[in-house]
């Protein structure tokens, strides 16, 4: 499995510039006739499935990270609230940044196989979505969207797609808005190993750099593997 693809390094696995914005983000080739189909059929129970966040680049995810450790962005606690930065050590910063982004070169948007969607149709005019909660959960703007793709994913009808942060397991905080395309994204993950990400880190210009590779085996576990799977 080619390391590029699965850190972010080249986007040769997506599909053309041209579907990309058609689809509304870049995604791995072999997504875009699950999605198509997921979306007809979503439009068929009157929602129109759009994709807030598509594939994202190591170099993109790097600077998501850098800023959030120097304070431009919000680090956010479990409830999504912001966090005063400066109270806490540099690893309670590493791991309050890990609950919500991925590190650069672990996250699975690389891959091209993960979406994060809303309901279009739902969303009011001049309205910027955030990707929290309280639009996802039961009475949120995308709450019925989402209870429709439950019963999808959970009777196995959502062409390959499933959430693998469904719950909390102690690592990544649950996002109901993900959504993987599992066939095309096991291949992947089965050729992601630690030893793959400290390699690539090792290079990186990575805030807190030091602190994530003394805790990359933890991270590894807690963040990286630690998933939902699909419905068998």
């Amino acid at each position: 499995m080619d390391a590029a693809i699965i850190t972010g390094r080249t986007e040769e696995h997506l599909c053309s510039a041209e579907q990309a914005q058609a689809l509304g983000a870049p995604m791995h080739r072999e997504v875009v006739e699950p999605f198509l189909a997921l979306r007809e059929e979503a439009r068929q129970a009157g929602f129109e499935l759009a994709i807030d966040s598509g594939f994202r680049s190591f170099d993109r995810q790097l600077s998501i990270w850098n800023r959030k450790v120097e304070g431009q962005l919000p680090v956010l606690d479990s409830a999504g609230i912001p966090l005063d930065i400066g109270t806490l050590t540099e690893e309670e910063l590493v791991f309050a940044i890990l609950r919500w982004s991925a590190l650069p070169g672990a996250s699975r948007h690389h891959w091209g196989t993960e979406l994060d969607v809303f309901d279009a149709a739902a969303k009011p005019e001049g309205y910027e979505v955030e990707l929290t909660p309280q639009e996802v959960d039961p009475g949120g703007m995308f709450g019925p969207l989402h209870e429709w793709l439950d019963h999808r994913i959970a009777a196995g009808e959502a062409f390959g797609f499933f959430r693998p942060y469904d719950r909390d397991r102690g690592g990544v905080a649950p996002e109901r808005w993900h959504l993987s395309c599992a066939p095309v994204a096991a291949a992947l993950e089965g050729g992601f190993t630690v030893d793959l990400l400290r390699e690539t880190l090792e290079g990186a210009d990575l805030g807190l750099k030091h602190v994530v590779l003394e805790q990359l085996d933890e991270i590894f576990r807690r963040f990286v593997i630690n998933t939902g799977r699909p419905p068998a």
